[in-house]
């Protein structure tokens, strides 16, 4: 009760910051020279949502942003809105399908082609389907695209992020959008085949375990760049419940009271936007990994999130799967990819 009625408040956490704190506030310190130069951000999921807004002010700090996308057109009109209100902004726009493992992969050699640095990673597109849907991998589409897809663009961009931190001396950070959402998930329903392809189908639980996923990929990833003394980080943030046109849509099926008192628990875009700004370029930050974000400011994720054991049997069945997948046997078709 006391957090909800701080969230509601947006009475302000350690960092200064709280649940009413947009992206734009939690930037502002980047105006000035605090912020290095020439940092390069890829920002999955940006054509939409809080991936709009995390593009727009991140490029309006200085960044370069690269958005990775399925539809270009839609990709095309987000640069061209973010360089009519930030003229000198950098932005590059690439094709890429998230849910397809030959396509990220694609995406991958495309980027590395450029010989640009890369500073920052934000992991933030993700898909919330009712029905059951695969993907050209043959795998669940929600896990495929939340999870799987992200797992493959951090595996094969770590190596550049390393290199670019090694190289210019600051430190690069990964950042996983997650979901308070990931709680709901009970160990006995966590089940690596079981999401590849369920048996009994469900939305809310199917977006739930991808969430939870991300987590634990964070916790992991985590571990192991410790283990290399890496200058990157990984952490993962909620970004909280935003305003959208779904929720507005279900209006008329419940009563004015429900939706007024519904609506004070939502966030605005840039409310939205801010746990991701925030993490990915705040001082504050320097140097913390393998933590859970949400209101910027650090938060408790579930035991099972937290479970290093979890994690650790997720990357490897990951590994394995995803190496199975693009190393096939024809010369023709063979992908493969190198791996830590």
């Amino acid at each position: 009760m006391k957090e909800t009625l701080r969230y509601l408040a947006g009475i302000a956490g350690p960092s200064g910051y709280g649940s009413k704190s947009t992206a734009e506030q939690v930037t502002e310190h980047c105006c000035d020279s605090s912020l290095p130069s020439h940092l390069t951000a890829i920002i999955t999921g940006g054509t939409s949502g809080i991936g709009v807004e995390t593009a727009r002010v991140l490029a309006k700090r200085g960044v370069r942003i690269v958005i990775p996308a399925r539809d270009l057109t839609k990709a095309a009109q987000v640069k061209y809105q973010i360089q009519r209100e930030t003229p000198k902004a950098e932005v590059i726009v690439l094709e890429i399908d998230l849910s397809s493992f030959a396509s990220v992969q694609s995406f991958c050699s495309h980027f590395l082609s450029l010989g640009l640095p890369l500073n920052i990673l934000i992991n933030n597109a993700g898909i919330f389907s009712q029905t059951m849907e695969y993907s050209e991998d043959k795998i669940e589409m929600t896990f495929a695209t939340n999870y799987l897809g992200h797992y493959l663009l951090t595996e094969m961009l770590l190596e550049k992020m390393v290199d670019t931190a090694a190289q210019t001396g600051i430190q690069g950070r990964i950042i996983n959008v997650s979901s308070v959402i990931h709680s709901w998930v009970k160990r006995d329903s966590f089940r690596f085949n079981e999401m590849l392809n369920p048996k009994n189908y469900n939305g809310t639980r199917a977006y739930a375990q991808s969430k939870l996923a991300n987590i634990l990929h964070a916790k992991e990833l985590s571990r192991q760049l410790k283990a290399r003394n890496a200058r990157v980080t990984i952490n993962a943030v909620h970004p909280g419940i935003v305003k959208t046109g779904i929720i507005r849509a279900h209006k008329g099926i419940i009563t004015d009271s429900v939706f007024f008192l519904a609506s004070k628990l939502l966030k605005s875009t840039s409310q939205g936007a801010a746990t991701t700004c925030y993490v990915a370029l705040s001082p504050q930050i320097e140097g913390v990994s393998g933590k859970y974000f949400a209101d910027c400011n650090e938060r408790s994720c579930s035991t099972l999130a937290n479970d290093e054991s979890e994690a650790q049997k997720l990357w490897k069945r990951t590994r394995t799967l995803v190496r199975r997948r693009l190393c096939h046997p024809a010369p023709e078709k063979k992908l493969c990819i190198p791996f830590l």
